[in-house]
């Protein structure tokens, strides 16, 4: 079959090199678009925008197979109605996001990049830095899928109590690691942590919005390592300044790909919303806060986990090639 593997890194190109032996293997490092009509699988990362209009691109397609969890940036109803199976990488991050979910969590409780920052300057002066134990501390974890369990491991060894949403609660799993499912409503006020560890896509777009803000602790704080469309960018920043909530500590953010490359605006066949442009606008606007910590989407990439993912990835694109589809996306 004729593959194409988007996004590729160097070391990638070697990962794939297995699928050369009975298959004609191209490997780019753009993001997915037009020159491989021939392509029949290909294989990209969440830049890529695999929307109706850039999956045109693709006559004969038959597979994508994206190197992530999450799949929202893949139009699953063209795929549905052109016979295009989509498969992922659905367990690979458990611990890797888990403990980057704490990395955060911590780094803002104890206000480490302005520590940093300070005594990089060599000024040691303590004024300002005092953070807060975790210990005692309720958890609120929104999706107790593989990555939300490993988090709420992480949490009972901080001593923190934990509560948890899921639209299909699992009570063994409450039982094993000892925490209580609660309405989100009741999660929402009563916890000094939100962490969010749901897939993206309609049904959870903007999910964390103004009246959840409004209904949280002033003392609480939001760690997002999700998506950056399970909250509503501008009721985020409304409610950091206006002290709703007391910090945010992002791994993702709405409009990453404009926020990675703006000039995708002028470049795109059909204008902005509006709604996306202020979305834009506030997330700049969350970059310069000091209660807020961002780093760039990259809660997945250790070397064990990135080394999993391709190894699933090239495993999925085996597996469809042989008749027997596996880790196939039903959405």
């Amino acid at each position: 079959m004729n593959i194409v593997i988007f996004e590729a890194e160097d070391w990638e190109r070697a990962a794939v090199d297995g699928l050369s032996r009975d298959h004609a293997v191209t490997c780019v490092a753009e993001v997915a678009g037009p020159g491989f009509a021939q392509a029949e699988v290909v294989s990209t990362f969440i830049d890529s925008r695999l929307d109706a209009a850039a999956l045109a691109a693709f006559p004969k397609l038959r597979l994508i197979a994206t190197r992530s969890t999450g799949y929202d940036h893949v139009d699953l109803d063209h795929c549905r109605e052109h016979g295009i199976t989509v498969c992922n990488v659905p367990d690979y991050g458990d611990p890797t996001v888990g403990e980057h979910a704490f990395a955060l969590l911590l780094a803002l409780a104890r206000k480490l990049p302005q520590a940093v920052e300070r005594t990089r300057r060599g000024d040691f002066s303590q004024g300002g830095l005092r953070g807060f134990d975790l210990g005692g501390k309720t958890l609120g974890v929104v999706g107790t899928g593989q990555i939300g369990r490993r988090v709420i491991k992480i949490a009972r060894g901080f001593d923190m109590d934990v509560i948890a949403f899921d639209m299909r609660p699992d009570p063994a799993a409450a039982k094993a690691l000892g925490f209580t499912y609660v309405p989100l409503e009741t999660l929402i006020a009563a916890c000094d942590v939100l962490t969010l560890h749901i897939p993206g896509g309609p049904a959870t777009e903007g999910l964390i919005g103004a009246a959840q803000f409004a209904a949280m602790k002033p003392s609480a704080i939001l760690v997002n390592t999700a998506r950056g469309g399970v909250v509503d960018a501008e009721a985020l920043l409304n409610a950091l300044q206006t002290g709703q909530i007391a910090g945010a500590a992002l791994d993702v953010l709405s409009q990453e790909p404009w926020l990675r490359d703006e000039a995708q605006i002028f470049r795109s066949a059909t204008p902005p919303a509006v709604e996306g442009l202020r979305a834009l606008v506030a997330s700049h606007a969350l970059l310069k806060l000091p209660n807020v910590i961002v780093t760039p989407h990259v809660a997945y990439d250790t070397q064990e986990a990135v080394e999993r993912i391709m190894a699933v990835t090239v495993g999925n694109i085996e597996a469809f090639t042989s008749g027997t589809p596996s880790n196939v996306v039903r959405g």
